[in-house]
C-alpha cells in the first residue's frame, strides 16, 4: 500500500502549540504528568526482554525509534538511561523543538522531520515507541505496518492508545477537553480510538505478537498515573515482531 499515513489536520493542531512541549503547566501538561508511568514501563520491560543490566544506564546498547517524538519528551529521559534514540515526527515545528532542547542536554538522539512513509535509516530497531500517536493517523493498518519494517527481528514494539468505548469519550474527550481542559477541544477524535483487539489484529498481520497489554489510569487524589487493570480509556500493549 502506498496510502499516505500523515493526517495534515492532526499535524496543524500540534503546529499550533510546539513551543509549549517542554512547559509543565503548559498545553502538554497531561504528558508531562504522563511521562513517568510510561517511562517506567518502557524501561522494565526493555531490561525484562533484553535482559539488560539494572545500572543507572540500563538501557545501554539498546537501540530506540521513537515515532511521533513531538518535542521529544520520551525520547531525552530514555536517552539518559543510556539508550541510542532517534526520534522521527511528522511536523516540523515538533522538530525544531526538540533540536533546540536537544542542544541542552547533550544526548545521544537524531532527530527527523519525518513520518514511516518516508522515513529511511540504514539499520533497524530493538524498540519503536508509537505512544499515543495512532489515534493521530490516517490508514491505521498502513502506519503499523511501514513502522514494522524499522524493527528488529524479535525487537519489541510499545503501542499506547485510547480504548473506543463510551467511558473513553466521557473521560478523554468530555472531560479532559471540555470539562477539565486538560486539552485543547479537538485534541481527540474518538472515531480514531482503537480497541485493543482490533489492535491486536492490525498488528497480528505486520508479523507482531501481542505481549502485554495493561491499562493506564488517572489518579485524581494523588495527581499520578499508574498502572491498571481497567484498559477502558487508556492502555498500553507490547508487541513482539517474529
Amino acid at each position: 500500500m502506498n496510502a499516505n499515513t500523515i493526517n495534515k489536520l492532526e499535524i496543524e493542531k500540534f503546529d499550533k502549540i510546539a513551543e509549549e512541549w517542554w512547559d509543565p503547566n503548559g498545553k502538554f501538561k497531561p504528558l508531562h504528568k504522563f511521562n513517568p508511568i510510561r517511562i517506567e514501563y518502557i524501561k522494565n520491560n526493555i531490561i525484562e526482554d533484553f535482559k539488560v543490566s539494572k545500572t543507572d544506564k540500563p538501557l545501554k546498547g539498546i537501540s530506540i525509534l521513537d515515532i511521533g517524538c513531538g518535542g521529544g519528551l520520551l525520547s531525552e529521559p530514555l536517552a539518559r538511561l543510556g539508550a541510542f534514540v532517534v526520534g522521527i515526527d511528522a511536523s516540523k515545528r515538533n522538530i525544531d523543538v526538540a533540536k533546540h532542547h536537544l542542544k541542552k542536554s547533550n544526548l545521544n538522539i537524531e532527530y527527523y522531520n519525518a513520518s514511516p512513509d518516508n522515513f529511511s535509516y540504514n539499520k533497524k530497531f530493538n524498540v519503536i515507541l508509537n505512544m499515543e500517536i495512532v489515534e493521530h493517523v490516517n490508514n491505521i493498518e498502513d502506519f503499523i505496518n511501514k513502522c514494522s519494517k524499522f524493527l528488529n527481528n524479535n525487537g519489541i514494539m510499545f503501542i499506547a492508545t485510547l480504548n473506543q468505548t463510551l467511558k473513553s469519550y466521557i473521560f478523554a474527550i468530555l472531560g479532559a477537553e471540555y470539562i477539565l481542559r486538560w486539552l485543547p477541544i479537538g485534541t481527540h477524535d474518538w472515531n480514531k480510538f482503537v480497541k485493543p483487539e482490533k489492535l491486536e489484529k492490525i498488528c497480528n498481520m505486520s508479523s507482531l505478537e501481542l505481549k502485554k497489554i495493561d491499562g493506564v489510569k488517572f489518579n485524581p487524589i494523588l495527581s499520578k498515573w499508574k498502572i491498571s487493570s481497567d484498559k477502558s480509556v487508556n492502555y498500553i500493549t507490547k508487541y513482539k515482531k517474529n
